[in-house]
């Protein structure tokens, strides 16, 4: 099992499986989500004996940072490496009274947009949630102070991977207390998966990227936008704007 990207719940299930309190899975999620541990060892408050049964039936698996790019603003692009060897970008944005961290959600993408240099990666995978935090966690390390702010908007698109960023959005909410008004799914527009958004009726941004004002020229920029014609994507978002009142 791996631990990053688990729920509470969660935690408290395989502690129990494993023979112990229920209570033991709130002090794990406090390690990993609270104080970014990267492994076991660091998990002091846990009995030894608990810490070796994780080495045995879990993981904990955290990103590396392959290289920093600063710009004179204060912004910090990251390159990080993921467990499987497979690299992300993600961005802190350091402001006065906030911190956001712009993450990844895709390794590659689908999209195929014509101006962006993710598109000639092609698509590899989808990113789990667990490591769409790890990112966030991991660029809270290299911060000032505590992320307050995430957008949902570095490589891949996030309503393609819609399923794992729901799961990641509840974790940052849940167990590192970024409120949902503070984060933002950011799109070039996949219709069918703004009208399931609208219907969990989230407190999240939802941030539509059209780059043209008709569908002729949106498709040429952006090929995926033949599937979801723009006449189709305004009512969507119309209908998300009433229904969500955001």
């Amino acid at each position: 099992m791996e631990l990053l990207g688990a729920t509470t719940a969660e935690l408290s299930s395989l502690c129990e499986k494993l023979g112990h309190s229920s209570y033991r899975g709130a002090q794990i999620a406090e390690w990993i989500y609270k104080k970014g541990a990267r492994n076991f060892e660091s998990m002091t408050n846990l009995p030894a004996a608990l810490r070796r049964e994780l080495h045995e039936h879990a993981t904990l698996t955290r990103s590396d940072v392959m290289d920093v790019a600063r710009s004179p603003d204060g912004a910090s692009k990251f390159l990080l490496r993921l467990g499987d060897g497979q690299a992300v970008e993600s961005v802190l944005l350091p402001y006065l009274n906030r911190t956001s961290v712009c993450v990844s959600t895709q390794i590659g993408c689908a999209a195929g947009c014509v101006f962006c240099a993710t598109a000639d990666c092609g698509f590899i995978r989808n990113l789990t949630s667990g490591e769409m935090v790890d990112e966030v966690l991991t660029l809270q390390e290299q911060g000032a102070s505590g992320v307050t702010h995430v957008v949902f908007m570095g490589m891949g698109e996030p309503l393609l991977n819609l399923d794992n960023v729901l799961r990641a959005i509840g974790l940052l909410n849940a167990q590192l207390e970024i409120g949902m008004r503070r984060l933002t799914i950011s799109s070039v527009g996949i219709t069918p998966a703004i009208r399931k958004l609208m219907e969990l009726d989230l407190q999240l941004t939802l941030a539509i990227s059209l780059h043209a004002p008709d569908q002729s020229l949106r498709r040429k920029l952006i090929p995926i936008s033949g599937k979801y014609p723009l006449d189709e994507l305004m009512d969507a978002c119309r209908d998300y704007a009433n229904a969500t009142k955001r």
